[in-house]
């Protein structure tokens, strides 16, 4: 899943009308963030956003699908996060729309989350002294 310097900054490139579009190294290949948020995914140079039950029929109609890997006890494991279609790069407005799309997504799977409580540490007594 090696991801190069050059695909990296091509996609940041690409996605600049968003803002600060970072990536982050991760498993062999990068996370694509804006604002802290993982709205993007780089494998093997090619570029996945997050989906939900509102952007999905957007890649499902390009004929693209999840994100997979094999798992190490077999059979393979899907993600959220669809192949962005190559036609894209030829139209920079609608790649962001996708984008913008994907980070919609990630807000509402973040929204979607329960808060964790913190864990309250266990006081133990101590004996006077």
């Amino acid at each position: 899943m090696a991801v190069s310097s050059e695909y990296k900054a091509f996609v940041a490139e690409q996605l600049e009308p968003l803002g600060p579009v970072t990536t982050r190294n991760m498993f062999g290949g990068a996370g694509v963030y804006l604002d802290g948020l993982m709205f993007g995914l780089i494998a093997n140079e090619t570029l996945y956003f997050k989906v939900d039950d509102r952007n999905r029929v957007d890649y499902e109609s390009e004929g693209l699908g999840p994100f997979t890997v094999q798992l190490t006890r077999g059979g393979t494991g899907s993600f959220s996060y669809y192949e962005v279609p190559e036609r894209l790069y030829d139209d920079p407005d609608e790649l962001v729309e996708w984008a913008r799309k994907a980070l919609d997504a990630t807000l509402a799977a973040k929204a979607a989350k329960p808060l964790r409580k913190k864990s309250a540490r266990k006081k133990t007594a101590r004996p006077q002294t």
